[in-house]
């Protein structure tokens, strides 16, 4: 189970080298040539001559990038109006954050988002969702306050996710319903060119942000909805200091459950009810960035 914290924590370089290396090069060849032609060459004996060893096998090409399955279509530009372009990604939180003001309204954009670094947040936070550990630090939302509450068992030995721990993600589940799905694919295909550069500057060159979407959303969809709260562990930990947040040191005792990604497993403590509509909305929102 993810770790809850506090607060619901659910160059020119080688263009340098490139040219010295042809500026010594050239250099180099240069002199050569110069030399052959001041001092004539000597005449060699004829030598035998070795067979000649076989050629090195030829190293494999570097692999292709892998096709684009889901690709994002530009909107379509009316004659009247065209688009403007684009700011860069290091100057585009001004401009990402009215716009989602004007989507969400200024105040849910607010109090649910993380606005700084909107883009880049979001891009790196679907990729974590499908891995085992989604940081805090890089949600693009507001985590949930309050804190994760457990509760005894029947057995009165092993503890569950108390009941009344899924009413502090009610909230957001409400917003997230509210949001217009139509309206947010269009927003997210006018900057889907800022999320593909931050991915890519993430450490994925070549690949295709929105394909990495789709693989999550099918991931998040496909996740089990318990038909009771899960029962949970309090991890010990060894030391003489005592831990004054026990409550972030909790995980699924079921490990097919613990092994589930970081998405899978904030679903699961948000409660059933609540996982059942934020799937309900996922499926929705894959069927508009999807090709099938």
């Amino acid at each position: 189970m993810t770790r809850e914290p506090e607060r619901d924590e659910s160059s020119h370089l080688p263009i340098i080298l490139a040219a010295a290396v042809a500026l010594a090069a050239a250099g180099y060849f240069g002199w050569r040539y110069y030399q052959d032609r001041q001092v004539p060459a000597p005449v060699e004996p004829p030598v035998a001559v070795a067979p000649s060893a076989p050629p090195a096998p030829a190293e494999p090409a570097p692999a292709a990038p892998p096709a684009i399955q889901h690709p994002v279509e530009p909107p379509a530009a009316e004659p009247s109006a065209p688009p403007a372009p684009l700011p860069a990604l290091a100057d585009a939180d001004p401009y990402v954050s009215d716009h989602l003001a004007e989507l969400l309204g200024r105040p849910n954009a607010l109090r649910f988002l993380q606005l700084d670094g909107f883009v880049k947040r979001a891009v790196a936070t679907v990729d974590n969702l499908g891995r085992s550990h989604a940081p805090v630090l890089m949600w693009p939302v507001t985590p949930t306050p309050g804190r994760f509450a457990s509760t005894k068992a029947a057995d009165g030995a092993s503890e569950t996710i108390a009941p009344d721990n899924s009413a502090r993600y009610t909230p957001f589940v409400q917003f997230a319903e509210s949001v217009d799905t139509g309206r947010a694919v269009a927003l997210y295909r006018r900057l889907y060119p800022l999320f593909q550069q931050a991915y890519e500057e993430l450490g994925f060159p070549g690949r295709y942000f929105n394909d990495r979407l789709v693989q999550v959303l099918d991931q998040l969809i496909a996740t089990p909805v318990p038909a009771a709260p899960p029962a949970v562990a309090l991890v010990q930990v060894k030391g003489e200091v005592p831990s004054t947040r026990p409550w972030v040191r909790y995980e699924y005792a079921d490990p097919q459950l613990e092994a589930l990604s970081a998405g899978q497993k904030i679903l699961l403590r948000m409660g059933a009810d609540n996982q059942r509509r934020l799937q309900a909305k996922l499926v929705d929102l894959r069927g508009r960035v999807a090709r099938r």
